[in-house]
């Protein structure tokens, strides 16, 4: 039910803020923006990443028909915040924002507090719970448009296999270890997207199988599942492959919990293969956010309501 309810709010949808009546076009004027979307982090390396995305697609959303400025906010641990963006943008007077959350799949972020943030939704409890983690809700006056998240794209698989194909010496005798991080309330639709990249990978490389951990929210950030899953990969196969799931790099994460991890299975040196990297960069997420940024802007160009 979660998931249909994300769909039919934020899918590839057009989420039109009543806030916006008050912020009254000239002349049927529009001033379009997009804001890249993600969770933030204390990492700085994880910022960096997220700021080179931007630079990497700038020229080619600056081309699009429509669209007049580019930036990232961060949801939280990192600056600008999402809010302070969208204030940033109400001052410089732009009437609509499409907002494009860079984060892997279904969860609460991308399900309640980012629609919450930008007021697309307004649910107390959530509002309360970002207060006392310090998050700022913040309802602009432009009019938001709220794109799907990755998980609704082909690249993860791709991605993935790509990943996995420059660390393998024999793929089939060879399993992977996927490593996500994810909202506990939205375990099925987490694995649902590990199931069929799972499936997609061995089937595309050869490998003899898969399995999925996780560092984070469902396995309360801890090494304890990246190590569990390895050892039932190496019941079965010579070898592991491990790939983190995560959209940038932090070393908490990629170093601290996975990397600890892997080096609590024996034998870790010769039998598991592990690089502490992330999805980012890749060229098809940001063809991926060109793609989003071109179809909201045609509809907000022409009055379309996406569906």
């Amino acid at each position: 039910m979660q998931f249909l309810m994300l769909l039919l709010i934020t899918a590839c949808t057009s989420g039109e803020n009543p806030a916006a009546d008050g912020n009254p076009e000239s002349e049927g004027t529009k001033k379009t923006a997009i804001l890249l979307i993600n969770h933030g982090s204390r990492s700085n390396e994880w910022k960096r990443q997220l700021l080179e995305l931007e630079r990497r697609v700038s020229s080619r959303v600056a081309a699009i028909e429509g669209i007049d400025t580019l930036s990232t906010a961060f949801m939280e641990h990192a600056e600008p915040s999402i809010a302070a963006s969208l204030r940033n943008l109400d001052r410089k007077g732009y009437t609509d924002i499409i907002v494009i959350p860079v984060f892997l799949s279904v969860g609460t972020h991308v399900f309640d507090d980012i629609p919450t943030i930008i007021g697309q939704k307004q649910n107390p409890t959530t509002i309360e719970q970002m207060k006392l983690d310090g998050i700022e809700h913040y309802i602009p006056l432009a009019r938001t448009h709220l794109s799907r998240p990755l998980e609704f794209s082909e690249l993860i698989g791709k991605n993935v296999l790509r990943r996995a194909q420059a660390l393998s010496a024999n793929p089939s005798e060879e399993g992977l270890v996927l490593v996500g991080y994810g909202s506990s309330g939205f375990k099925e639709n987490w694995e649902h997207l590990f199931r069929n990249t799972g499936k997609q990978v061995c089937k595309r490389g050869g490998f003899g199988g898969y399995t999925t951990a996780w560092c984070g929210h469902v396995a309360h950030y801890s090494p304890d599942s990246t190590a569990s899953a390895i050892r039932r990969i190496l019941k079965k196969h010579e070898r592991a492959i491990v790939i983190p799931l995560l959209v940038s790099f932090s070393e908490k994460f990629q170093i601290g919990i996975i990397g600890e991890g892997v080096n609590a299975v024996d034998d870790n040196e010769k039998r598991v293969r592990y690089k502490p990297d992330s999805i980012l960069p890749d060229g098809e997420l940001e063809a991926w956010i060109v793609k989003m940024a071109k179809t909201h802007a045609a509809a907000i160009r022409t009055g379309k309501t996406l569906q």
